[in-house]
């Protein structure tokens, strides 16, 4: 990982990660829920709240970060969006975790 929490005027990247080829711009996106066993309902899946308007965000937020860190950030061949959606229950423990790579 590269960074994470990388805040700029206009908003926050959650994490930014490379693996020696691929430049990767993740969301990461929260969810709780009440009581043990957590359906599968719309109202619980974290990445329902992924709109266009924060895919675009990222976005924006990504390309600044590019041009603002060309001196030091690595080389990369590719770069990819990517989504995590977590789900806690009340207590905070973690019932489901996606990674959606590429996920725009």
């Amino acid at each position: 990982m590269l960074a994470r929490n990388v805040r700029t005027r206009r908003g926050e990247i959650d994490l930014i990660a490379f693996d020696g080829r691929t430049l990767v711009f993740v969301e990461v996106k929260t969810r709780r829920v009440s009581g043990r066993q957590p359906g599968h309902g719309a109202g619980e899946d974290p990445l329902a709240g992924l709109r266009a308007r924060q895919r675009e965000r990222l976005r924006s937020l990504a390309a600044a970060w590019l041009r603002e860190q060309r001196a030091v950030r690595p080389r990369a061949r590719t770069i990819r969006f990517d989504a995590i959606g977590v789900l806690v229950d009340a207590r905070g423990a973690l019932r489901r975790l996606e990674h959606l790579e590429g996920a725009w």
